[in-house]
């Protein structure tokens, strides 16, 4: 019952940065569709993580090169995801309020990815892999 109230927020909240994603976007005074490359950054930024935890086998490990190179892949992507809408702005394809809801939804969404992690990804009886 946790689980699947957690399973709840984490999609509530989802949904919530997409609408700011989305917002940003499709607003009369916005109008351009150019933030949405973002969401290439939220479908990879899990990749270096999954990589890594079937690589390292051994999880009493408390720091491995592997694990820490998937660390600083995973942050180049997030920092990725929020510098491409600053320089959208900056180059005045999108407006800087546009950048504002994008940046938001942004947040909200890595987050989201985040407390996904460490809600699921604990690796006892009720993890991730069942969903």
């Amino acid at each position: 019952v946790a689980g699947t109230k957690s399973l709840v927020a984490l999609s509530f909240s989802g949904a919530i940065g997409l609408t700011f994603l989305m917002l940003g976007c499709a607003l009369e005074d916005y109008g351009v569709y150019w933030p949405l490359f973002v969401l290439i950054f939220h479908a990879i930024s899990p990749i270096p993580h999954f990589i890594a935890k079937r690589v390292t086998y051994d999880s009493d490990a408390t720091s491995s090169a592997c694990r820490e190179l998937a660390y600083f892949f995973t942050t180049g992507i997030v920092v990725s995801a929020f510098g491409f809408p600053v320089i959208l702005a900056r180059v005045a394809v999108i407006k800087w309020g546009a950048c504002g809801l994008v940046l938001a939804g942004n947040a909200v969404i890595f987050l989201t990815i985040q407390g996904f992690f460490l809600i699921f990804g604990r690796g006892d009886d009720f993890s991730w892999e069942q969903w």
